[in-house]
Formats: C-alpha cells, sequence, structure tokens
C-alpha cells in the first residue's frame, strides 16, 4: 500500500456477502473519473447513508457536544459548520476539529467531514482566537488589485488549513448596490459588478490554492436590501434582466474559472419566475438559471435553514429542508444540532420511502458531495484531516499574512474630504480622540502623543461637545449609523474636525462640514495603522472608495 492511502470503506451485506469499496486518495485523477467513482459508492449507500451526506451540522458550546457526535457516528453526516460560538481558543477549535473526524474515520462509512466556516475577513470572521484580522474585501477593492484579493483569499485559506478547516463560505460576491445595506456593506467588493467578479474570482483562486474549498455567496446577490434575511425573508425588485446584467455577473465568471460551491440565499424576487419563493427554495434559480443557463456545475449549500427567512416561507423546518433538496441545494445547513429523531430528519427519511423523485435528488445531492470530497481531500494541497497542535503557535497568525494584510490596509486606505496634506502633532495642536474602538485610542495616541481620549455611547447620551471645548483638532472614529449625531453635534464648534471612517465609508457624504476625511475598511488593527499613518503623511493615500459617494438615495 502506498503511504498516504485512505479507504472509503462501504459495507453493503448480502446474506453472507460483504463488499469493500476503496478509493486510493494519493491518485488526483481527474473530474470524470472522481464522479464517477463517487456514483459507484453512492450506489452503494443505504437511502439514509446518502441522506446524512447532504446535512450539514452546527454546535453550540467550543466543545462539541454528545449529540453532534452521534449525529458523526451514528448517521454519518456529510459535514460541520463552525460558528463565531465555538472559535474563541483556537488551538480548543483545533482539537475538536481532530476530535468529530476522528468520529466520522472511525465510523462505519469511514467519509471524512467537510469542515465549514465563514472566514470572510474583514468584518466577518467567526474563527477567532489567534487568525488575523484583516482589512477585508472592501479594502481590496478600495486597492483594486486582483492580486490583493488572490493572497488575501490565500493567506486566510493557510490559516483554516491549519485549523483542519476544508471549506470556507467565502468570496462573498454580492454587489454593493444599497448603500444602505447594513448586512453587506464593507463585505462588498464594489458596487461594480465586473469588479465584484475579477477581485472574487482572484479571491476563489487564492482559497484553492492553499486547498480550501472555496463557497460564493449569497446566491443570487444579498446587495440590493438594507434587510438582514436571518431575521425577516427580504423582496428584491429586480428583474432578470437586472439579475443578469449585474447580480449574476460575478457567478458567471466564477463559474467559469472553476468554482467549487455556491451558497443559496433566503432572498426573494418577486418579478423573477420564482416569485415569493426564496432563491434557496427555487428550483428556477438553483436548476434552471444556475445550472442550466449559467452551467455551474459544483456543489450549492443553503445558508442556515434555522434563519427565520427560510422556515416562515416553508412552514416548518423540516419542509424547509425536504424543499431546499427538491429545488437543487446539495447540502442543508443548520446551525444548531437536532436531536437524531427530529422531524427534520425522520420526514425526509419517510420522504425518500415514499417519493421515488425525491429518492433521485438525494442520491444526486450525495454524489456531488462524494466527488467534491474526492477531488479536494487528496493530493499535496489537501487540507489535514487531523490539525498537527505543534505548528499552531507559530504558524497563527500566519507571519507571511500578517505582514501583507498591513501592506493591504496602506494601500487601501483613501483621502474622501479635504486635501491630502500632512496633519503632525505640532499642526493638529490639542488633539481629542473619538471613537468606540481600542486599538483607535492606542494607535491614536502613538500618533498624537498627549492625545485625550473620549468613548462615545450611542446608549449612554452624549457630553461629547464638553470634552471638545478645548481641543484644536477632533479626530473622529465612525463606524456606524449610531455615530453620526455625535459627530455632526461637532459642527457648531467651527474646530478642526478629521473623520476616519471605518467599514463602510458611505456616512462620509452627510456630513460634507468636516475639514477632512480618511477610510479604512476595517477595525482591524492594521487598519488603524494605515489610517493614521495616512494623516501623519508617513504614506500617500492611493485607495478609491469602490461605490459613489455623494450620490442621492433612490
Amino acid at each position: 500500500m502506498k503511504p498516504g492511502t485512505v479507504f472509503f470503506w462501504c459495507f453493503l451485506c448480502l446474506g453472507l456477502h460483504i463488499e469493500v469499496f476503496s478509493l486510493d486518495f494519493t491518485d488526483p485523477g481527474n473530474h470524470a473519473d472522481v464522479f464517477s467513482h463517487a456514483a459507484a459508492l453512492v450506489d452503494r449507500l443505504s437511502d439514509e447513508q446518502a441522506l446524512a451526506q447532504t446535512f450539514m451540522l452546527g454546535w453550540v458550546g467550543a466543545t462539541p457536544s454528545p449529540l453532534i457526535l452521534d449525529w458523526i457516528r451514528d448517521r454519518n453526516i456529510g459535514g460541520i459548520k463552525i460558528f463565531g460560538w465555538n472559535t474563541e481558543d483556537t488551538t480548543k477549535l483545533a482539537e475538536t476539529v481532530g476530535v468529530l473526524q476522528r468520529e466520522a474515520l472511525q465510523g462505519n462509512l469511514h467519509i471524512p467531514l467537510l469542515v465549514a466556516t465563514d472566514q470572510e475577513g474583514g468584518w466577518i470572521r467567526h474563527v477567532k482566537g489567534a487568525t488575523s484580522e484583516t482589512p477585508g474585501n472592501m479594502a481590496i477593492g478600495a486597492s483594486g488589485r486582483p492580486m490583493d484579493a488572490y493572497w488575501a483569499g490565500y493567506y486566510i485559506g493557510r490559516e483554516l488549513a491549519l485549523l483542519g478547516i476544508n471549506m470556507n463560505f467565502a468570496p462573498t460576491v454580492d454587489v454593493y448596490t444599497n448603500r444602505d445595506s447594513v448586512i453587506i456593506g464593507p463585505r462588498a467588493f464594489s458596487s461594480d459588478p465586473a469588479q465584484v467578479g475579477i477581485l472574487g474570482t482572484a479571491f476563489m483562486k487564492g482559497q484553492h490554492a492553499a486547498g480550501i474549498i472555496a463557497t460564493a455567496k449569497h446566491y443570487p446577490g444579498h446587495g440590493d436590501t438594507n434587510l438582514d434575511s436571518h431575521g425577516v425573508l427580504p423582496q428584491i425588485s429586480a428583474s432578470f434582466e437586472q439579475l443578469w446584467e449585474r447580480e449574476l455577473i460575478p457567478y458567471r465568471l466564477l463559474t467559469k474559472e472553476g468554482l467549487t460551491a455556491v451558497m443559496s440565499g433566503h432572498l426573494a424576487f418577486p418579478n423573477t419566475p420564482a416569485a415569493l419563493t426564496p432563491a434557496s427554495l427555487s428550483s428556477w434559480f438553483l436548476q434552471d438559471l444556475l445550472r442550466g443557463k449559467i452551467g455551474f456545475r459544483g456543489i450549492i449549500i443553503t445558508d442556515d435553514l434555522m434563519m427565520n427567512s427560510a422556515t416562515m416561507s416553508a412552514g416548518s423546518l423540516s419542509q424547509a429542508a425536504k424543499e431546499a433538496l427538491l429545488a437543487g441545494n446539495d447540502i442543508v445547513m443548520l446551525s444548531k444540532t437536532p436531536r437524531l429523531y427530529d422531524p427534520i430528519w425522520t420526514r425526509l427519511v419517510d420522504a425518500m420511502k415514499q417519493e421515488p423523485q425525491f429518492r433521485d435528488r438525494v442520491r444526486d445531492a450525495a454524489r456531488r458531495v462524494i466527488a467534491l470530497k474526492l477531488e479536494y481531500f487528496r493530493g499535496e494541497q489537501a487540507v489535514p484531516w487531523i490539525p498537527d497542535l505543534t505548528k499552531l503557535a507559530s504558524n497563527l497568525p500566519d507571519p507571511e499574512g500578517t505582514a501583507f494584510f498591513l501592506n493591504l490596509a496602506a494601500r487601501s486606505v483613501t483621502w474622501v474630504k479635504g486635501e491630502e496634506v500632512p496633519l503632525s502633532p505640532a499642526q493638529a495642536g490639542k488633539v481629542l480622540l473619538a471613537g468606540q474602538y481600542e486599538d483607535f485610542f492606542t494607535i491614536g495616541k502613538m500618533a498624537y502623543p498627549g492625545a485625550s481620549g473620549y468613548w462615545y455611547d450611542p446608549e449612554g447620551g452624549t457630553d461629547l461637545v464638553q470634552y471638545a471645548q478645548d481641543a484644536d483638532t477632533i479626530i473622529f472614529c465612525i463606524s456606524k449609523a449610531e455615530g453620526l449625531p455625535f459627530l455632526q453635534s461637532l459642527q457648531a464648534l467651527h474646530k478642526r474636525v478629521i473623520v476616519l471612517s471605518v467599514l463602510s465609508p458611505v456616512y462620509l457624504d452627510t456630513v460634507p462640514w468636516v475639514d477632512g476625511a480618511v477610510a479604512v475598511y476595517s477595525y482591524a488593527r492594521e487598519s488603524f495603522i494605515a489610517g493614521f499613518s495616512a494623516l501623519l503623511g508617513r504614506i500617500s493615500a492611493e485607495g478609491t472608495v469602490p461605490f459613489p459617494l455623494n450620490k442621492p438615495r433612490e
């Protein structure tokens, strides 16, 4: 047996006959062979075993619950989803991934798990602890360089691989159409669909180079609504023609470049044939459009089905899961672990027994899942199933990535208002720093020694004006709309006011009176270093806001 050879064992008992099916993971093979191998394996699985490969479950807490272990050990589910509540301690997370993979590999099928998370960069960073805080997608859009997107995807992916995470729900390729969106905002690369597609493709390629399965989201596009699909079902008025030339351009580009996975969004488009059916439950969106017209051949996974927008539309969680699979999803994702004989499982098992069409769809989905595992779980770039804990301390955060992300922050920092002139400590005089982030105050006081600080609290009223009376210069950090009243209260003082915008700089078009404004695109320490370096004139601010400011709201 060659070193590194691993077997999928499938036992099919027919009387005294036991058939063994094995696959060599050291042989990369070609796509056609991968799918034929997957089809042969799934043909030997029972209906329940095939159904289990379409399940991806999360759990609550830092350690795996007994229930998630039961699902892996007894049901052989296809994947697990890591959420932010699992990840404060990265060493503990790596240990947990190892425990869960061992359970899968010691089960009766020996099929390793897809291990997924949301590590988009910037604002959305579900795996916390020792991993890199990065400037994010909008910073990449501000730099405008595809290589920045590639290396961001690569270094984020390399950190995930160390932890045994082999699938990332990124890149986010939502087009930043609605500037009031509080759910997308700085998660978007740009308001230009072609630019989103180019940068999203580069990010995907970087993920693939790190061995990570990249997943584009939120199909067909979450950028034209300010509603959060976690709580309600957003209705987007775009027609098919608008979608085709705007939201779908990134998916069209990524598909041509080998996109591996797509996450379907809980979004309704009433002016399309899907009407009020969420895209995640719509065969028109998933099969007719994504697979048929666009030509996507990878796997489709739902956004969390426990989001109210999905279950309210279907009537129940079990019905939503059934509709999702029938519509064309290959994996149904649940953020929490149901009981083993919860209706979501029993109803789907019964449907497989009674409805041949549903049974065929589930087995087709299982073939796609197994094919994906065969394609990505073998070869030199494959993510280790069991993380090597000895490598974590020296590689998290990634040393090369740390230098890259600081450079990215510097390349993306953007002068938005006022002249790009250095503001030295001597020129600034007495400085007041007003903001809400510890790194803002730490870096700001290093840049302007002797500066005082004011932490504003939207819930606690304001005495900011009183604090600002004696200041010559106020440097105000804003990241959310809640900060605008505090900023606007400074206008009457006729002091020098400089704004350091964090996340989306969309709020800057409401304060034309400020003396200057510089934009960074995350609250990572590197972004604050870049922002204050630009204010001091130590670096030039060469970034460009990747969407039009001062544009009237529609």
